[in-house]
């Protein structure tokens, strides 16, 4: 077995590209005839399948089982414990009403949590899926046609225009091959391949003699031996670096959880703090402690908060899904708005990925043209004034003639097959209205060592032979030019005229060529004859232009208050020149190498200032992306090609691009923006802004709710005992609330309301305002004061109308259904104080509204239907709802004020 052999076995990959054709095939014991069908099944069975492995998949359990990994879930399903342990107690029975409450809504939560995430990996398990595509080799000496992922090292590879290339594989023949490789280096102009060896530093981007498996032959035809299959592609080498890296939880996760965990932990000791008070300082039965415990675990415990974010990111998830942005992990939708960076790819993400010609030099004159990509919808311009495109017939009839691509069978995902240049030249051809009526006789392919390519056609019973090809070489051909209609000599003022057009046109980062033709008496004459005396007709100015809505989009996010950094693969100058068109400052660029010769805290400080960075590898993009998060910059990162796929990983919000992008990198990422544009991450920011306003909302309401019957229910006791020993010493049940009392509140006051706060409108201001900081949570300084003066003022007037009621009437039901109806007035109330402060007006949300109404609807029936005696209420009169009133009404004018000098304090 060959050294090469062995060597697959080893973490190191020899450097193919420096080898000649004949130790390729010798390294791989294969010849030019390929392999033996014997063979590449050994082979296939040592090596495995030419495949990209895919993570692991979830399973549906374990997504369910995830729904219940919370500390707060924990400590409910301790109360619900507790209600049933108190039926072993002597002279006691199991309080099932409460336990059973308790573990229907844990068991709600959990399969609305499970509906939602287990959907979203099923729509991203569909994106995944993958057609196997068939790969022309050869096997015993003949063409064969074999599954892709059946390829195997030392398989000798057929390449024809058009091909997508299966694996990684050494050129052993090539006649006039390009290869499309912007999926994998960013490049996005074609690639010419040649069989030479190269030097052993050579860049990726720079392997004439290679190709790579995600990319495509779009010019010409070859031979490739296959060197590197499957996870040893440099594809694969791209999906390790994916799979290894650390997925963590996004800022919004880690929040939440230590909220959560904060939360539970002031619980316990709250708990454990009333439990001694009342043993030490009360005569209160070990039962009435007990049920003290369980009924503060209930009322500080905001069960509702998973439900209702999740709830939340979900309705944020939907609303992106019908804007074209699938999200993959529903965190990820408010991560997106707090995002304060945007390193983005250039090649498709913020162009179109395809070549358009842009200007026309022709005559003493130069045109603009208009329409972008494939569209054959366009105008000729000069001045800024519409032409007749005739003017421009000889010029864009060569570009027509003198071309390989063609337009593709309908059949197929694609609308024309050959190199990119080419498809731009019969994509101007068409705007112009110009047909092929021609008929080709001969051609002499381009080479890179000739740089131009000239076809003879026949037409109308002439001969004319056009050439198209870099200006340079084709001007050196020419001894006449065509202007003004007429054809006149090529004078050295006019050549210099003609190098001052080509250098204009390189200066904006347009690939120039050059376009000539002659009439020819003999066609069956010498070659280089078809290439004498040439006629010089003129230039065809391309680039990958930007998107139309890309600049809009850019200029948004800038006034968002999110810097925006473009990283991409092309040369420095076309980087500059398509940057500075969108509106990035080109100053101070760098290149991949650039960045190599950085360490890691110069490069934290350049990227502080750097928006453009130009032959950008993998690693570039990577670290780059490191040193932003260094930083404290919370960083979303777009890309479609398979070269972005690591960072799109390893950002905080990873965006891919869902008909450009590669699979790779949408298995990758975050979020797939299903149409390709940059606008919808733009609309993704403002909804995820807008996410966020919602939680933070409810999350005020739910614990500033939960605040307020937590120290009602601790000082009540308190007090109760002291003012009342012996009645608060005979009942066990003997509670200022009753944990089902407590459980309805948060059902209809911190649900129904509580979820439709996920559908509030966004702020007029949304996209106007900076993003948060790393450092602000959720619970600011605003929201914290909040919750104290919510909780503080609901206490007191709470306890107020309960012990005023209790002395009155000496009826403890009575007392507790007054407060108990106290509460679920007041918390309506309190939700449109909350909402003043994001500008929202009373009646905004229908929602909201309706929600409201029903709470006070099923409080109603609780209160005046059988249900009263579930919950152990009785019905109340006009004077209690007065005193309800005066009591609701007193909170809500005090947090108002309140509210109105936090904003000018904090």
């Amino acid at each position: 077995m060959s050294s090469a052999i062995q060597n697959r076995r080893s973490t190191d990959k020899p450097k193919w590209h420096t080898r000649s054709v004949d130790q390729t095939l010798a390294e791989l014991e294969t010849d030019e005839q390929g392999l033996t069908q014997t063979e590449a099944s050994n082979r296939l069975e040592e090596y495995g399948p030419n495949e990209i492995q895919r993570e692991d998949e979830i399973s549906p359990l374990e997504i369910f089982i995830s729904q219940f990994q919370d500390f707060l879930i924990y400590l409910l399903f301790f109360a619900a414990g507790l209600s049933l342990a108190v039926g072993l107690l002597p002279g006691e029975e199991p309080n099932y009403v409460d336990a059973g409450l308790i573990l229907v809504i844990l068991l709600g939560n959990g399969i609305f949590g499970f509906v939602q995430d287990y959907r979203a990996e099923k729509a991203m398990e569909e994106l995944r899926e993958l057609s196997s595509p068939d790969a022309t080799v050869l096997r015993d000496g003949e063409k064969r046609t074999v599954a892709a992922k059946n390829v195997v090292p030392g398989d000798v590879v057929v390449i024809e225009q058009g091909s997508a290339i299966p694996a990684d594989a050494r050129l052993i023949e090539v006649t006039n091959l390009e290869t499309l490789e912007a999926p994998l280096t960013g490049e996005s102009a074609g690639v010419n391949k040649t069989t030479d060896a190269l030097d052993s530093e050579t860049p990726l981007a720079e392997r004439s003699n290679m190709v790579y498996m995600n990319t495509d032959a779009v010019k010409g035809r070859g031979k490739a031996v296959v060197v590197e299959t499957g996870m040893r592609t440099e594809v694969g080498g791209i999906a390790t670096q994916i799979h290894e890296a650390d997925e963590g939880q996004t800022p919004f996760q880690k929040e939440v959880d230590k909220l959560g965990r904060r939360i539970g932990y002031g619980i316990v000791g709250l708990i454990a703090l009333v439990v001694v008070v009342q043993l030490l300082f009360t005569q209160a039965s070990t039962i009435a402690v007990l049920l003290t415990a369980i009924t503060l675990a209930v009322a500080a415990v905001p069960e509702g908060l998973p439900a209702v974010v999740t709830l939340t990111l979900a309705i944020g998830a939907r609303k992106m899904v019908d804007k074209n942005a699938l999200v993959r992990r529903l965190p990820v939708v408010e991560s997106l708005g707090s995002v304060d960076v945007i390193l983005t790819d250039k090649t498709g993400t913020l162009t179109e990925n395809q070549m358009t010609v842009t200007r026309v030099a022709f005559g003493s004159d130069v045109y603009e043209v208009t329409g972008t990509g494939l569209d054959t919808e366009g105008e000729f311009l000069h001045d800024e004034t519409h032409v007749d495109p005739d003017v421009l017939d000889p010029v864009l009839r060569c570009g027509l003639l003198c071309n390989n691509a063609e337009k593709a069978p309908a059949s197929e995902d694609r609308e024309y097959y050959g190199d990119p240049t080419e498809v731009a030249l019969l994509v101007s051809a068409k705007k112009a209205d110009i047909e092929h009526n021609a008929e080709r006789v001969r051609e002499i392919p381009f080479s890179s060592e000739r740089k131009r390519m000239t076809v003879l056609v026949a037409e109308d019973g002439t001969h004319t032979a056009y050439t198209k090809g870099a200006p340079e070489t084709v001007l050196e051909r020419c001894n006449r030019v065509a202007v003004d209609g007429e054809v006149r000599e090529l004078t050295d003022e006019k050549r210099a005229e003609i190098v001052e057009t080509t250098e204009a046109f390189a200066t904006d980062a347009l690939r120039v060529l050059g376009f000539a033709k002659k009439s020819v008496d003999d066609p069956d004459g010498d070659e280089p004859a078809l290439e004498d005396d040439l006629v010089f007709l003129g230039l065809q100015g391309m680039i990958d232009v930007p998107r139309e809505e890309v600049d809009r989009a850019v200029s948004d996010c800038r006034d968002a208050g999110i810097r925006v950094v473009m990283a991409t693969g092309d040369n420095l100058q076309t980087a500059k020149a398509i940057g500075a068109q969108i509106g990035f400052d080109p100053e101070g660029a760098l290149t991949g190498t650039d960045v190599e010769k950085l360490s890691d805290s110069e490069l934290r400080d350049a990227v502080e200032d750097v928006e453009i960075f130009a032959r950008a590898a993998p690693d570039h993009k990577v670290r780059v992306l490191k040193a932003l998060q260094s930083n404290g910059h919370r960083v979303a990162m777009t890309g479609d090609g398979v070269n972005d796929a690591p960072g799109v990983r390893n950002a905080d919000v990873g965006i891919s691009m869902g008909i450009r992008g590669t699979d790779v990198t949408k298995a990758a990422s975050d979020m797939v923006l299903q149409d390709d544009n940059f606008v919808t991450i733009r609309d993704a920011i403002a909804e995820g802004r807008g996410i966020f306003d919602n939680i933070r909302k409810f999350v005020n309401l739910l614990l500033s709710a939960n605040a307020g019957e937590v120290l009602t229910v601790f000082l009540g006791v308190l007090i109760g005992s002291a003012l009342f020993p012996d009645l608060f010493a005979a009942q066990s049940e003997a509670l200022i609330l009753t944990p089902v009392m407590l459980l309805w509140i948060n059902l209809v006051t911190d649900g129904l309301p509580a979820l439709a706060l996920g559908v509030d409108p966004k702020a007029p201001n949304v996209l106007e305002r900076d993003p948060r900081s790393t450092d602000e949570s959720v619970i600011d300084t605003r929201v914290v004061m909040s919750i104290l003066t919510i909780g503080v003022t609901t206490t007191i007037t709470g306890l107020v109308l309960f012990f005023q009621m209790l002395e009155t009437t000496e009826s403890l039901v009575n007392a507790q259904t007054l407060l108990f109806t106290f509460f679920v007035v007041a918390e309506m109330g309190i939700i449109q104080v909350i909402r003043r402060r994001f500008g929202q007006r009373l009646l905004s949300n229908t929602w909201l509204v309706g929600a409201v109404i029903t709470s006070l609807v099923l409080q109603l029936l609780v209160l005046y239907t059988p249900l009263a005696g579930l919950f152990g209420v009785y019905a109340l009169g006009l004077r209690e709802w007065g005193y309800i009133a005066v009591g609701v009404l007193a909170v809500l004018v005090t947090n108002y004020v309140m509210s109105l000098v936090y904003d000018r304090v904090l």
